[in-house]
């Protein structure tokens, strides 16, 4: 098991027992609850209050769930076959702004979405689930599948589900089921100037 985490500043405790656990149980889970999790990511900042997220979601044994399903690469598969929901993100790449009748593009879209999905994220948490952002699946397939417009990019896609004892996953997952760490703060804040490490590097 890996070392508990500790913040090294006083903050809320819900940013560091949120993690994004691949064991799920598969039980369903209600509008009420689900909606929720959406309802969140609505309070989201966007720049120019654009709201550039976007969400399509699959229910597990519902009709639409194997083509979401589908759109995981096969190591995803393994384990995201038991979560509730499966979402993807999308983000809108252009925006109306006020006053303005054409469409300008919106730099900030992937950052807007990103702010959306932490929302949902510890949202999950506080309603007693857990959500897993997972990028190996097929994007270009996903564009397809779920007829999603040349203006938007495929972000991201989300397991939502009930949280289950990691001996239901494969052995190989099994070992990594913890919540991982964080680098210290001062790794990437820094004052007046750029002055970080390579990236590659981990301390």
């Amino acid at each position: 098991m890996t070392q508990p985490r500790k913040a090294e500043y006083d903050i809320a405790p819900i940013f560091t027992n949120r993690w994004s656990p691949r064991a799920f149980t598969g039980a369903a889970v209600d509008d009420e609850t689900l909606y929720a999790l959406f309802e969140a990511a609505r309070w989201a900042p966007s720049a120019n209050n654009a709201q550039p997220w976007r969400f399509i979601y699959a229910r597990k044994d519902s009709a639409s769930w194997p083509a979401v399903f589908g759109l995981l690469n096969e190591n995803n598969q393994r384990w995201a076959a038991n979560a509730s929901v499966l979402i993807v993100l999308l983000s809108a790449r252009t925006h109306v702004r006020p006053g303005s009748s054409e469409p300008s593009p919106l730099v900030s879209h992937s950052l807007d979405a990103g702010a959306a999905w932490a929302s949902l994220a510890f949202q999950a948490y506080y309603a007693g689930l857990s959500a897993h952002a997972i990028g190996g699946f097929d994007r270009a397939k996903a564009r397809i599948v779920l007829n999603v417009p040349e203006g938007y990019q495929v972000e991201v896609a989300i397991a939502v589900g009930k949280r289950a004892d990691s001996s239901v996953l494969p052995r190989d997952l099994q070992e990594r089921e913890w919540p991982t760490q964080r680098r210290p703060v001062n790794a990437f804040v820094a004052e007046g100037r750029f002055a970080f490490e390579d990236p590659g590097e981990r301390g």
